[in-house]
């Protein structure tokens, strides 16, 4: 196994299909305003993590909620997971500001994430 330094799940993604409705119980449940804030995506940086509410799933068109787990080596991680059974969703992509992510499925279908800040 390598040593890809995983850092722990503090990513989880939600999608939303009214995102001012959203916005508005997420903001209560967690107590603070969002950190980003536009039309596409409402993200909350929280106790040490990042919850993102994404309308209508996004262009990964998510259906239910992704735990992104960081990892200082994606490719070293998502190599790994694909030689135990996993099967790459979305490949390795770069969303802005050097923030790297993928996503893929285990054995029983559920969509997992992987990200890099570099």
């Amino acid at each position: 196994m390598s040593d890809t330094s995983m850092q722990g799940i503090r990513t989880v993604l939600h999608p939303v299909t009214d995102l001012a409705a959203a916005k508005t119980v997420y903001t209560a449940l967690l107590g603070a305003e969002p950190t980003a804030d536009s039309e596409y995506y409402v993200g909350y940086d929280v106790a040490g993590q990042h919850i993102g509410l994404v309308p209508g799933g996004g262009p990964q068109q998510m259906t239910s909620p992704v735990a992104y787990w960081h990892v200082a080596d994606i490719e070293a991680k998502l190599a790994e997971v694909t030689a135990a059974g996993a099967k790459v969703n979305d490949p390795v992509r770069d969303v802005g500001g050097g923030r790297l992510v993928a996503t893929f499925t285990d054995p029983d279908g559920n969509v997992l994430g992987l990200l890099q800040d570099r």
